[in-house]
């Protein structure tokens, strides 16, 4: 349909455009109904031009000229910041443009990386939370950056302005680019400090466990904008990122787990509450602090389970694994 939409005098306007680009989108739409007729999306919408970010996609054809200038099919050479070279064969381009106006080249890369060795010598459990964003099984904790609470006021400035604005007029545009890029800032400082966070965890250590916890559930109660400010999804997508990289390992216990109410020295269970966050095992006396202690049931859960999973391990089958009352 593409071919004869091309030759309507309606739609003429189509040859201006690379056909590479009309085909990804058509491909995105065949993706879309797939996912609707297969039950996990809802019917495809129809976008708004005025309301969508502009994107378009090149499986090939995209290339950097020097450090300043990159060509596109169709439209030729542009002007471009390329921030770092390109690594690997560049197998695709995704041009967009972000709520503050500017343009992006978005670049996929192909990249052999030699295969490394697992390792387990240097293990860590982490704990996530509200209260300090990561607890090691090492004792140390980091607190929440809370990026969007610092920007609130300022934020909350900028929309009154906005708000006031009248609508279509080149003030309302302007001050619209204002809010856009005091968000943009902020999800800028999040995704930054992400990286670095998760990055410092997969240099330090072999094997990360972590507990898969349902982030979207959690950003639906009261505390939403505190989950939503963090960014624990985020964080550990990131955290595979890294560890697919660097050849580490990354083992999620299970959600359902007892970390913060079961001790660590006699795995004996006791009932805790949210307000509980230093407790006293009544079987061995032991006083833990509940991020700790449950960043270090979370570090031997997950060596439990890679150990279990992993065919060539001496102890898959044997007592020092199996049951959990053996850590």
């Amino acid at each position: 349909m593409l071919v004869d939409l091309k030759r309507q005098p309606k739609t003429a306007f189509l040859r201006d455009c690379h056909s590479q680009p009309l085909q990804q989108a058509l491909m995105d739409l065949e993706t879309a109904f797939s996912n609707f007729f297969a039950k996990r999306a809802k019917y495809p919408r129809f976008k708004s031009r005025k309301v969508t970010p502009h994107s378009l996609r090149f499986p090939q054809g995209v290339t950097v000229i020097n450090d300043r200038t990159i060509s596109v099919p169709k439209i030729g050479l542009m002007q471009a910041v390329i921030h770092r070279p390109l690594q690997g064969i560049a197998k695709s381009a995704t041009i967009k443009q972000d709520a503050t106006g500017t343009w992006w080249v978005v670049f996929v890369c192909h990249i052999d990386r030699p295969d490394t060795l697992l390792t387990v010598d240097q293990p860590v459990g982490i704990d996530v939370g509200l209260e300090s964003f990561t607890t090691l099984s090492t004792g140390e904790k980091t607190a929440p950056p809370k990026f969007y609470r610092r920007s609130q006021k300022k934020l909350a400035r900028a929309q009154r302005k906005l708000s006031r604005a009248q609508k279509g007029s080149k003030n309302r545009l302007k001050a619209r680019k204002r809010v856009a890029k005091i968000h943009q800032k902020i999800s800028n400082q999040r995704a930054d400090w992400l990286h670095k966070h998760a990055l410092g965890m997969v240099q330090r250590f072999d094997v990360v466990c972590i507990e898969d916890l349902t982030i979207k559930g959690l950003a639906r109660t009261k505390l939403a904008k505190s989950f939503s400010d963090a960014a624990l999804s985020t964080f550990m997508q990131r955290l595979q990122e890294k560890a697919e990289w660097h050849g580490r390992r990354v083992m999620k216990v299970g959600r359902f787990y007892a970390s913060s109410k079961t001790c660590h020295s006699c795995q004996t269970k006791t009932a805790l509450t949210l307000a509980d966050r230093i407790w006293t095992c009544h079987t061995c006396g032991t006083t833990h602090d509940c991020d700790v202690n449950a960043a270090i049931n979370i570090v031997h859960e997950g060596i439990r389970l890679l150990a279990v999973g992993t065919t060539e391990s001496q102890n898959a089958a044997g007592d020092g694994v199996n049951p959990a009352k053996c850590w």
